[in-house]
């Protein structure tokens, strides 16, 4: 089939048009105007603006509530990103390796990413509740610890991580898998006649060829570790006890929408934008040094 070419540049534009006017209304515009109003004190539950140019962002610089914020998030999300492309990896090279019953173990480990974050959030309150928890005397038997993340801060920290984990194996399982099933069969046969093992098969030879496909996971679960793990907090934990979970996305949350201080949020909106926007340009820089592009 002979491929059509445009040679107008102008009916590409008109093709881009539908893209360009959804993201100026949806994203654009909204994020001009968080700029705009992290620049002002709101007063009277937002309805009076006070002109505080940088007031706003001095105050977060300066405030330990708000640095203790930064170090939670920083903690949690490199707790998360780790964890999950690590049992992802390792997941999805058993359910690779399995020969019989393979879609099986496949639905099995990505059901969870099937759930909205706010069922999945609900489903492990239960799961691990102090009283009522499946797993609670399991856990408690086993390890000899008495499980109360309700009023322990580092048990609350690491109940929200390993749910916030959990929820999202799944999505890395099926990219992983597709990725390994782009591997050579040849390359698995050779490694068998060479006498590499398992563990180094996977480090030495899938990992470099699944390399694009890493970063990619690394830069959508970074994202994912400081935008859309509110509802875990929101559910287990409403970030505490004590700030322990108090992520930063959770902090502007509570100053827009519990405190009314909208000014404070934006501002912290634009700062976690700033962050994370920081954080993809450094790991696609580094995809561009380690990662295996065929």
């Amino acid at each position: 089939m002979a491929r059509e070419i445009y040679d107008r540049s102008w009916l590409a534009y008109l093709l881009l048009l539908p893209t360009l006017v959804v993201s100026a209304i949806f994203l654009y515009y909204p994020a001009a105007q968080a700029v705009n109003l992290s620049l002002y004190e709101t007063l009277q539950f937002g309805t009076q603006r006070v002109w505080t140019g940088l007031g706003n962002y001095s105050y977060l610089l300066t405030s330990s509530d708000y640095h203790s914020s930064i170090v939670v998030t920083i903690a949690f999300s490199l707790i998360v990103i780790v964890g999950v492309m690590a049992i992802s990896l390792v997941v999805s090279y058993l359910i690779y390796e399995v020969s019989v019953g393979q879609s099986s173990y496949l639905i099995a480990a990505i059901w969870p990413y099937a759930l909205p974050p706010a069922v999945a959030g609900i489903v492990f309150f239960y799961i691990i509740h102090p009283s009522l928890g499946v797993l609670t005397q399991p856990i408690q038997a086993i390890f000899g610890v008495n499980i109360d993340w309700f009023t322990r801060g580092g048990q609350a920290f690491v109940v929200v991580t390993v749910a916030v984990i959990w929820k999202q194996i799944g999505y890395n399982v099926i990219f992983m898998i597709a990725a390994l099933n782009n591997v050579p069969d040849a390359l698995g046969e050779v490694a068998d006649l060479d006498g590499v093992g398992r563990f180094q098969r996977l480090v030495r030879i899938y990992m470099p060829l699944i390399s694009p496909t890493l970063i990619f996971l690394v830069v959508m679960n970074t994202i994912y570790a400081f935008f859309h793990t509110f509802a875990f907090i929101d559910i287990l934990t409403q970030g505490g006890p004590g700030g322990a979970t108090n992520i930063m996305i959770y902090d502007l949350y509570r100053n827009a929408f519990e405190f009314n201080n909208h000014g404070l949020a934006s501002a912290q909106s634009v700062i976690l934008f700033l962050v994370v926007g920081v954080l993809m340009y450094a790991q696609l820089r580094l995809s561009d040094k380690y990662a295996h592009y065929g």
